[in-house]
């Protein structure tokens, strides 16, 4: 499971750094020694468990991440075009069911990027969301993008 864990965050991050420095060779050196101490501090802070990451479910999140990005994308647009803006903006307090950590981490930042919808603050397993117009589904959009975020895990074998 560790060699696991160590391939595929190693192959992730040296692509990470390739990217980066767009491909230049000369740039190892440095790339070496900072993968190395990002592939240790990524096994520290998050060692390998029994379950990993799902490749369809990965693929899953990132085709609903896409579209959910465009859809939002072009509601902004509209938004900005009406001549009058009726917002109902609201403090909302929801709960979460996603365990404390990077899919937490990963809950907040995609609804943080939904159009009018900031995570204003987590206490414990409440999120609390200031969204712009009260009216919109935002309960059910949270439940959708917590069950995409789940999904993203494969069971433990």
């Amino acid at each position: 499971m560790i060699v696991r864990a160590l391939l595929l965050r190693g192959a992730a991050l040296a692509l990470l750094w390739w990217v980066l420095s767009e491909g230049r060779a000369d740039s190892w050196l440095v790339g070496g020694v900072s993968l190395g101490l990002a592939l240790a501090a990524s096994l520290a802070l998050s060692p390998p468990g029994r379950a990993g990451l799902s490749l369809r479910g990965v693929a899953a999140f990132a085709g609903f991440f896409l579209v959910q990005s465009a859809r939002g994308g072009l509601q902004v647009a509209l938004m900005a075009l009406r001549p009058r803006l009726r917002l109902e903006p609201e403090l909302l307090t929801l709960p979460t069911t996603l365990p404390p950590g990077p899919l937490r981490i990963l809950l907040v930042n995609t609804l943080n990027l939904l159009p009018g919808t900031v995570v204003a603050r987590i206490d414990g397993d409440l999120l609390h969301l200031h969204v712009l117009d009260a009216r919109l589904p935002i309960a059910d959009e949270v439940r959708r993008v917590e069950g995409r975020i789940a999904a993203l895990l494969e069971p433990a074998s």
